[in-house]
């Protein structure tokens, strides 16, 4: 039997000694290490991670400013601010967005591209809260509100958004705002946006967005895990952007475009007195609300497609030959120069040709108008008399002398992205074609053909120009300014034309325009009530061949001349001054010159005693419905005519398909029976 082995004490209390030293060592290091960490978070780290604390139970939200309003002259609002419920999302609160956003599509109607542009704002601003959807209807905030639980990070905010009420009337004028792009991010103060979704786009929206915008504000709010607020730490309150008046009066506004009934063309009318602009049409136009909170790829794509084009702002874009509208300007040249007086008279056989040349450079009246001074060229529009004074001046002094009426340059109003037009010269035409000049050009530009082009905003301006007897006019759409921003106001002309006749011409440039209106091309305007100054005009869009006649039935409508008229009233003090374009109007003296005087008539009779005025709130709403109306019967009209289209299409093709086979099929029958013989 084995003796049991007797345990060697000394070595069981060395070995467990051991142990407690190592154990003793490794609680040491440990607490050493835990004592190191906790100085390290509480000393050196202490302000990092203080701030890291606070940042997670305090929450800073911006507070957007309110947009300042625009006014008419008369005070009636043109541009709106109104409370919509607003989806936001708050990037830190949401794990995974790309998930949260397709749950949330079906409530809030968000397309694949709705996602996709919300995901590239998610991606370039992880802090700030980035709108998923503005203006929710009802039964979307009660969706949400059913579901709200499961979409942490989401929420319901009350916003102010831009409202336009009256639709397409001053569309190409107020312009619109919309939500900021990628462009646009890049190279606003993100401070200054901060909170806001909307940018001013085009028009006065676009040209005043610094004082429209105002200052952003905030307020501090401290949150729970979850993100919802406890309690308000601190404020600091938006400053308001400026409210802005415009010059523009409603009632002149809407009988311009009542006056162009749906016609192509534009009415600008303008204060000569100052450069006030008093009406600023261009038509067809369209309801800039949609743009604000996004319009859809398929409305936008119809109104880019419109063989109209309702996008394309006339009156401040459109460059048209201008016709026998700059006449009264041309004719003052000719004084300037010394090459005319009033005196002075050519003969009219009804056509110009240049010296050693054939070619006849006819007027507008076959057999023309025999003996014509400076007035009368005027009172009956003789192309010939202007043939000879071009022919005489020079396309270098012609050119010279009418860019002082702003031809041929931007009149600097108060719009982003007017067009300058063309006044030719023959540098102009070296530097554009690398051609040189050619003397028939001018005579072509001396009726307001050719190379010329002008905007209607330009004839409008020189017209009134001209009623202030040659004090130059910088038209201007603010009429006054109220809010924190400083804004300067134009109130007066800001220089003179540089003449080298009479001071007495203007006038009797006033005198002869009057007789236009009077007993000449424009006399079917004529009334006695008070005195019109006018000059009717006609622009050739389709040019017409050597000994041919202008046939205007055997023509293309859209191939029609332009129709132009330009004037002030009263003669005498002159208050308004106006172009009137109609695109393939016609003939100016019956097209475009009763428009004239519509508007003459509103502005010297009716204004002061019956203004035409807006529609009440209720009135409102049933012409917006009955606008959404038309609307949604003219897309279904477009849908079933294009789906009518695809299907006759498709028709045609499958015909072709089988008449191809059947081509196929005798050609195979006849290699067959030739192959047996």
């Amino acid at each position: 039997m084995n003796k049991p082995l007797t345990p060697n004490t000394e070595q069981v209390n060395s070995t467990f000694t051991n142990r407690i030293i190592i154990f003793g060592i490794l609680i040491l290091l440990g607490l050493g290490g835990l004592i190191t960490r906790y100085g390290y978070l509480q000393v050196y780290a202490h302000d990092k991670y203080t701030t890291q604390s606070d940042n997670n139970r305090i929450k800073l939200i911006s507070a957007p400013p309110s947009r300042g309003y625009i006014y008419d002259r008369n005070g009636i609002i043109l541009a709106d601010n109104q409370p919509v419920f607003t989806a936001m999302l708050s990037p830190d609160e949401v794990d995974n967005p790309e998930r949260t956003l397709s749950l949330l599509a079906p409530i809030f109607d968000l397309t694949a591209e709705d996602i996709t542009d919300i995901l590239a704002r998610l991606s370039k601003n992880k802090n700030d809260p980035v709108t998923i959807k503005i203006d929710l209807t009802e039964a979307q905030l009660a969706q949400f509100s059913e579901r709200k639980p499961f979409f942490r990070g989401v929420s319901i905010q009350s916003k102010l958004t831009r409202d336009y009420p009256y639709d397409e009337l001053f569309a190409h004028v107020i312009g619109y705002v919309g939500r900021i792009n990628d462009k646009e991010s890049k190279r606003i103060d993100k401070d200054r946006y901060a909170g806001t979704d909307l940018i001013g786009k085009i028009g006065i929206e676009d040209y005043y967005e610094d004082i429209l915008l105002g200052q952003p504000g905030y307020q501090s709010v401290e949150t729970d895990a979850h993100g919802n607020i406890l309690r308000q730490l601190d404020t600091k309150p938006p400053t308001s952007g400026n409210d802005i008046t415009l010059s523009l009066d409603y009632g002149l506004q809407k009988v311009a475009q009542q006056q162009l009934d749906g016609r192509r063309g534009a009415i600008v009318a303008i204060d000569p007195k100052n450069g006030d602009v008093l009406a600023f049409v261009s038509n067809p136009s369209y309801d800039p609300n949609p743009f604000i909170s996004g319009i859809s790829f398929k409305d936008y794509d119809a109104l880019r497609e419109d063989l109209d084009q309702p996008l394309y702002n006339r009156a401040l874009q459109g460059t048209y030959p201008p016709g026998s509208t700059i006449k009264p300007f041309e004719g003052l040249g000719g004084i300037h120069y010394g090459l005319r007086d009033w005196n002075s008279t050519i003969y009219d056989p009804g056509y110009f040709s240049l010296p050693g040349d054939s070619h006849r450079f006819r007027d507008w009246k076959r057999g023309g108008h025999g003996t014509v001074d400076l007035k009368k060229s005027i009172q009956m529009s003789v192309d010939t008399y202007y043939y000879k004074l071009a022919y005489e001046m020079g396309i270098q002094r012609l050119h010279d002398w009418m860019v002082r009426f702003g031809f041929g340059d931007k009149t600097g109003i108060d719009l982003p992205n007017e067009k300058s037009g063309i006044m030719p010269s023959p540098k102009w035409k070296k530097d554009t074609y690398d051609k040189d000049w050619l003397p028939g050009e001018t005579i072509s530009v001396s009726i307001g053909q050719g190379y010329f082009l002008a905007t209607p905003l330009q004839i409008a301006n020189a017209t009134a120009m001209t009623a202030n007897k040659g004090n130059h006019i910088t038209p201007h759409l603010l009429k006054s300014s109220d809010g924190a921003a400083e804004v300067k106001v134009i109130t007066k002309p800001d220089g003179k034309i540089e003449y080298n006749g009479q001071p007495s011409d203007w006038l009797r440039m006033h005198a002869a325009m009057e007789s236009v209106v009077e007993n000449g091309t424009g006399r079917g305007i004529y009334t006695p009530r008070y005195r019109i100054a006018g000059k009717t005009g006609t622009a050739q869009v389709k040019s017409i061949a050597q000994g041919k006649r202008y046939d205007k039935s055997a023509i293309d409508k859209r191939h029609w001349d332009h129709a132009w008229f330009n004037g002030f009233a009263p003669v005498e003090d002159p208050q308004i001054a106006l172009a009137v374009l109609v695109e393939n109007g016609g003939g100016g003296s019956t097209t475009a010159a009763p428009i004239g005087r519509a508007l003459f008539d509103y502005w010297m009779l009716q204004r002061k005693t019956d203004p035409v005025l807006p529609p009440s709130a209720d009135e409102l709403k049933v012409i917006k419905r009955q606008k959404a109306f038309e609307k949604a019967l003219k897309d279904a009209l477009r849908e079933k005519e294009a789906k009518a289209l695809a299907e006759q299409e498709a028709a045609e093709a499958e015909a072709q398909t089988a008449e191809a086979e059947a081509q196929t099929a005798e050609a195979e029958a006849q290699t067959a029976a030739a192959t047996s013989e």
